[in-house]
């Protein structure tokens, strides 16, 4: 998911980059209006809890490798998706600058790909599960699910379309692999989701409020 330099043509990075950083700049604004001293912890466990959680790499055939997003995490508990670009765009900028993990050139793509799309698809499946469900787990598995295969799929079209492999084997090698690994990042967006909302339910903006055995709909 984390597309190296070489991956796409600078001048198709400098597009992605172009995008990325008016979804950046709204990021920086939604987080000085809602990001409060007492949610700043909570913002710094998200964004190490993310940053472990993609260290894990599973590789996927044509260079490319598969791992969990985070994206729909950070937008569920946080209760908006401009926070999923906020936290999964420090990450991001860590793991390439330091640890060589996804290109600086490409790094507009890779922040489309994990912080605006995984983090608005998270959090609108999220709430429009919420809505016909009423069930927590359904909808945050289910969310997180997508926001783990959409965002491979489309890095899979950037791929086509920078000319590194061809659009029908990339969908297949990064869309099989992020359904399977969609499965692991809803289990662990559920249990994370349950966790924060019953340890600190006044710090998250879920939808979702604990009682005795599990967590029903605010």
């Amino acid at each position: 998911m984390h597309i190296p330099d070489a991956f796409i043509p600078i001048w198709q990075g400098g597009i992605y980059w172009i995008i990325a950083l008016i979804f950046v700049i709204l990021a920086v604004r939604w987080a000085k209006n809602e990001m409060s001293e007492e949610k700043l912890p909570l913002v710094a466990v998200l964004a190490a809890g993310i940053f472990a959680l993609q260290s894990f790499n599973l590789p996927v055939s044509m260079g490319t490798s598969g791992h969990l997003v985070g994206g729909a995490l950070a937008a569920i508990v946080l209760g908006s998706p401009f926070a999923a670009v906020f936290i999964l765009t420090m990450v991001l900028i860590v793991q390439a600058v330091l640890f060589g993990d996804g290109g600086i050139t490409t790094m507009g793509a890779n922040i489309i790909n994990m912080g605006v799309i995984g983090g608005f698809v998270g959090y609108y499946s999220f709430k429009g599960l919420m809505k016909t469900t009423k069930s927590m787990p359904v909808s945050g598995f289910v969310a997180a699910w997508l926001a783990c295969l959409i965002p491979a799929c489309a890095c899979a079209v950037e791929m086509f379309l920078a000319g590194t492999f061809p659009l029908k084997e990339g969908l297949i090698a990064m869309g099989l692999y992020h359904a399977a690994i969609g499965v692991i990042e809803g289990i662990v967006t559920v249990a994370a989701i349950y966790l924060i909302t019953s340890v600190r339910p006044d710090l998250v903006d879920t939808g979702v409020k604990p009682i005795k055995g599990g967590v029903q709909t605010a």
